[in-house]
């Protein structure tokens, strides 16, 4: 039933694959190692020494505004870009990442997430700095705001609002669908168009409720898919417990080349790793600040702790835990020619826990992948209203995004994948190279909460008390003085 995949012009599949093979080479790579390692040393280990604070700041409850009216709150922002990150990724794509790099792809998959969760710190702290008011009583931004206003880059703003529109609304989202309709037809043999339908009707019903059904559905649902997900595999690793350390060797010496694997060579298990763990914990793509903004928080850091955290969550949590049943798969097959995606990780689950393994992963695959479509639309709708505020044009977008899940459900699994990396890699480039020159401020930004941390109070944002002056902020109270000043 994939002969929707015809109607695909071939023009558009020959730039997709020149597209990658320009981007996906040794600079974007080097990019986002240089730019991480950067942040990680600049902020003396954000991400490893503010741990503690990340968990407290989970818990913060959401600022009252003005007109009476509360904000998302951190851990609603926080679910929503989990509901993003949290998805196809995390099964589909870690699969594919072992078979064709090799164990060692989980590894480089660590030093992403590791190095990472300084840029995601960096780039929702700067999300929530440079966050607006919204219609509906609450805030938005993320990149295409900070460009704007903080570096006075409009047409790059513009630009990086174009590609994260059509980037997580439409490709990625085709991404999420593809995986469900493709875990659907493997266990259940139920038609990728009826699917697609259903996925495409329930998307539309959720969409048009608004942000806070957003919200709400984010937050119910990420938690309990992650909960179960994580207590089945340590399940597992309890009943293989003394394979664990044999596996961890395995990847390490993978990931360096002293123990080579069929399709495993050093550089194919680096560029898959990187790959395959950008796709999943969005840092430094630009992805996660548009959630980070809709946050109601005393003080920009606060936020941006929380994404640097979900890096960890994402990473070292959900892709470790299906690394580990993949891994421990006495099936595995390593190659081009091997299966891919999510076929690998059912068939892992089936050996695991016989029939019901395979029955779990298709409910759990469907509510990541929900989910994710569900924070994608999110993202996209928040650079829909940068661009224009007129309700026609959101209305069009809505329904475009409705009609990419449905054929994202019935092309072929490597046309999804394909166009995602390309478009994956084009926006982690204008993010990186933004947030590296606007990085005196998130530090700035960051001095600001720890020394208030360290005079013991409870740190609240005042831009007129940084060492530093900011001009482009709307939403803490210093429209006024800003419009005075420039």
């Amino acid at each position: 039933m994939r002969d929707f995949d015809s109607l695909i012009p071939d023009w558009f599949k020959s730039v997709v694959q020149v597209g990658n093979d320009l981007i996906w080479s040794q600079y974007l790579i080097g990019l986002l190692l240089t730019v991480g390692i950067f942040f990680t040393i600049s902020s003396k280990f954000v991400q490893l020494r503010m741990l503690p604070e990340m968990f407290r700041a989970l818990v913060e409850k959401p600022e009252t505004l003005k007109n009476g009216e509360k904000g998302i709150s951190p851990f609603q922002a926080f679910a929503i870009s989990a509901g993003s990150r949290v998805g196809t990724g995390n099964i589909a794509g870690v699969a594919t990442a072992i078979v064709l790099g090799g164990p060692g792809a989980v590894f480089w998959m660590w030093i992403i997430a590791f190095i990472g969760a300084a840029s995601a710190f960096i780039e929702a702290t700067l999300a929530q700095v440079y966050k607006v008011h919204d219609k509906e009583g609450g805030f938005r931004g993320g990149p295409a705001y900070y460009i704007t206003k903080g570096l006075n880059q409009k047409w790059l703003g513009i630009t990086f609002a174009v590609l994260i529109t059509v980037t997580f609304a439409f490709v990625f989202n085709t991404v999420q669908s593809n995986t469900i309709a493709e875990s659907l037809r493997t266990q259940y043999h139920i038609s990728p168009v009826i699917t697609g339908i259903i996925l495409a009707v329930i998307t539309a019903i959720i969409i048009f409720g608004g942000v806070r059904s957003i919200a709400t559905l984010s937050s119910l649902i990420v938690p309990i898919m992650a909960i179960v997900y994580v207590g089945i595999v340590l399940f597992i690793l309890l009943m293989n417990f003394d394979q664990i350390i044999p596996m961890i060797g395995t990847i390490i010496k993978s990931a360096f080349g002293m123990e080579q694997v069929a399709g495993g060579a050093v550089g194919t298990a680096i560029l898959q790793g990187i790959k395959r763990g950008l796709f999943s914990n969005e840092a430094g793509m630009g992805s996660a600040p548009n959630a980070a903004a809709t946050a109601a928080v005393p003080h920009p850091v606060k936020q941006g702790l929380l994404q640097s955290l979900g890096v960890f969550f994402d990473t070292m949590l959900v892709c470790t835990a299906t690394a580990i049943m993949i891994l421990l798969y006495s099936g595995l097959k390593f190659g081009e020619k091997a299966p891919q995606g999510v076929e690998v990780t059912q068939s892992a689950l089936n050996e695991h826990l016989g029939s019901p393994g395979g029955i779990f992963l298709t409910v759990a695959i469907t509510l990541f992948a929900f989910s994710s479509v569900v924070g994608n639309y999110y993202y996209g709708q928040s650079n829909i209203e940068f661009l224009s505020k007129n309700k026609a044009i959101l209305f069009i977008f809505r329904c475009l995004v409705v009609v990419l899940v449905f054929i994202g459900a019935v092309v072929k699994t490597e046309t999804v994948w394909s166009t995602a990396d390309l478009f994956m890699g084009l926006m982690a480039i204008v993010n990186l190279v933004s947030i590296i020159g606007l990085s005196n401020i998130a530090f700035a930004v960051m001095k600001d909460y720890i020394q208030q941390k360290r005079a013991g109070l409870k740190p609240v944002f005042k831009p007129e008390n940084l060492e530093i002056n900011l001009f482009g902020i709307e939403s803490w109270g210093r429209e006024d003085k800003i419009s005075k000043k420039h």
